[in-house]
């Protein structure tokens, strides 16, 4: 049962926190000919993104869960709330859903992935709100010209990158390759 909450107040609950982001592997630019380096890290306190991003060839570095082995079913939320500490940065979640038999999703080749751009602070942890309305569907950065919705019920991976694209299609403006640490330390869903 959901508790009754004052109108300014947000139900959260965890999903993953802490010591929960210990099997999340990284995942860069070299699986396309790039030369970033960055590892994933994870503490009792959460996951740790550090490295060194090269533009050329690439320009992305991540940490992405594995495939659940159970989907998450969010169906009842309206988004995602993720804590991360960016250095200003302006990142990327991307969220990988389980396809359906009947899915517009089958007629592409390689899976697609719904994104939002997450812009973080300076300094301290950045509380960012991602609903589920505002992710875009794509394929390696490009944007899916297919009329396609996302689908909450089927949720079977998180990803998150910094890259120099930001939206499908576009360029993330604050990009700046170089040395990068991001520390998240929880996902969350809000209703």
């Amino acid at each position: 049962m959901i508790p009754d909450l004052h109108p300014t107040e947000i139900a959260i609950t965890p999903l993953i926190q802490g010591s929960e982001f210990s099997d999340w592997k990284s995942l860069n630019d070299t699986i396309m000919g790039g030369s970033s380096r960055a590892s994933c890290r994870s503490s009792d306190k959460g996951l740790f993104l550090e490295g060194n991003l090269v533009e050329e060839g690439g320009g992305f570095v991540s940490c992405r869960s594995p495939i659940f082995d159970k989907p998450f079913n969010l169906s009842r939320y309206s988004g995602l709330i993720i804590d991360v500490e960016g250095e200003g940065r302006t990142l990327k979640f991307a969220i990988a859903c389980e396809k359906k038999p009947l899915s517009l999703s089958n007629l592409l080749k390689g899976d697609i992935r719904w994104v939002a751009s997450i812009p973080t602070n300076k300094k301290g942890v950045s509380r960012i709100k991602v609903p589920f309305k505002n992710l875009e569907p794509a394929r390696r950065a490009k944007p899916v010209r297919l009329p396609l919705r996302f689908d909450p019920t089927c949720i079977n991976r998180f990803q998150l990158l910094y890259s120099k694209f930001g939206q499908p299609g576009k360029i993330n403006s604050g990009f700046s390759p170089g040395p990068i640490k991001v520390f998240i330390n929880s996902i969350s869903a809000y209703l």
